[in-house]
């Protein structure tokens, strides 16, 4: 979750791939092809992304999309934008675009409810509409894809509760759950799922919803549930994403901690998969960010060229039913780095293995 990230050698060589014509993944659900014919010249499409605290917007998402764009439609252009976790800096990004004749808007809200009347000034104009990882509430658009976000949360709450049982620590202490963000519906969606896998197996000292996902907010909220509860006491932490759980970290760590409890991560952040190497994180969820960017920019050229490509789903926002491409979450733990991310190309070996963490490498077979 940091700023100004250069994109990972192993992404470079993703994205020369897609230079040389190689088709997108789509992993979970249909994948929207458009028509063999070119593209309008003229094509414009405009990509919103919502921070750059997390790694995975400026060293993922952004350069696969612009990538996969650029492989179907060469003639198309981009316009990018990151709004920084600032609604009102989001509200004139989208804006400007309109004025500068964005054909397609691929919007990742910073608040879903929010963005809610830039939709609909572009769907007064006339302008396609893809909400891109985070649903936006209140209004009809046209697709939505993302990840299917209440199986992200169930299978967190499951991994932390499988490794509690292992331990033999589920019954004798309490959890405390980092959320997300209350401004992005994503957020409720996980903690809607690790709620299903967690409610009446284990006690949930204390809960928080963290503003704008931030470490340092969530190592604060571990750090009060520490002092409220006792420090032995705590057996589990439920942490929503990657960059939280490295605040949880530096919070046990400061607290003394002998042995971190279980402790669970989202987006496999490199930092996060060292954590897994070394013992202080338990999992993390592996999201195939090259499929779902791809999809995304997939679907962005094919309604540029007026078509409407059928969606494999549909998704309620409480407005609308929204065509919806929703892809599967996928459990990392120190047993499969290498056979998934390592594999997909998402890190080498080299990148995560750092000589702080040559020897847990070898163990886990990544030499």
């Amino acid at each position: 979750m940091r700023r100004g990230l250069l994109v990972p050698a192993a992404v470079a060589a993703v994205l020369l791939a897609a230079g040389c014509g190689g088709s997108g993944g789509s992993g979970g659900g249909g994948g929207a092809t458009p028509s063999a014919g070119p593209a309008p010249a003229a094509t414009t499409i405009a990509l919103f992304l919502p921070e750059s605290k997390t790694t995975r917007y400026e060293a993922f998402d952004r350069p696969l999309f612009q990538a996969k764009v650029a492989q179907l439609c060469p003639d198309c252009k981009v316009l990018y934008a990151n709004a920084d976790q600032d609604p009102a800096k989001q509200q004139s990004q989208v804006e400007s675009a309109l004025t500068q004749g964005a054909q397609v808007l691929v919007l990742d809200a910073v608040d879903a409810e929010a963005v809610a009347p830039l939709v609909n000034q572009a769907k007064q104009k006339n302008i396609p509409v893809i909400a891109y990882d985070r649903l936006i509430s209140r209004i009809g658009y046209d697709y939505y894809v993302s990840f299917d976000n209440v199986k992200v949360g169930q299978v967190q709450g499951q991994a932390l509760l499988d490794e509690m049982n292992r331990r033999g620590t589920t019954a004798n202490g309490q959890i405390v759950m980092l959320n997300g963000a209350p401004t992005d519906p994503s957020a409720g969606d996980y903690k809607k799922g690790a709620h299903l896998a967690l409610d009446g197996k284990v006690k949930i000292g204390r809960e928080f919803d963290t503003p704008d996902w931030s470490p340092d907010k969530a190592q604060q909220e571990t750090e009060q549930a520490i002092t409220a509860l006792g420090r032995d006491s705590i057996v589990g932490v439920y942490s929503a994403n990657d960059g939280m759980a490295g605040g949880a970290v530096a919070a046990l760590k400061r607290a003394g901690y002998a042995t971190l409890p279980p402790l669970t991560g989202q987006d496999a952040e490199l930092t996060a998969v060292q954590r897994i190497l070394s013992g202080d994180q338990t999992m993390t969820v592996y999201l195939n960010i090259r499929a779902q960017a791809e999809q995304a920019a997939t679907l962005a050229v094919a309604v540029g060229r007026g078509e409407h490509p059928p969606a494999p789903t549909k998704v309620n926002n409480g407005t609308a039913d929204i065509p919806a491409f929703l892809l599967d979450p996928e459990v990392v733990t120190k047993a499969n780095i290498k056979d998934t991310i390592v594999k997909d190309g998402f890190y080498t070996a080299g990148q995560i293995c750092t000589p702080d963490v040559a020897t847990a490498c070898q163990q886990a077979g990544l030499q």
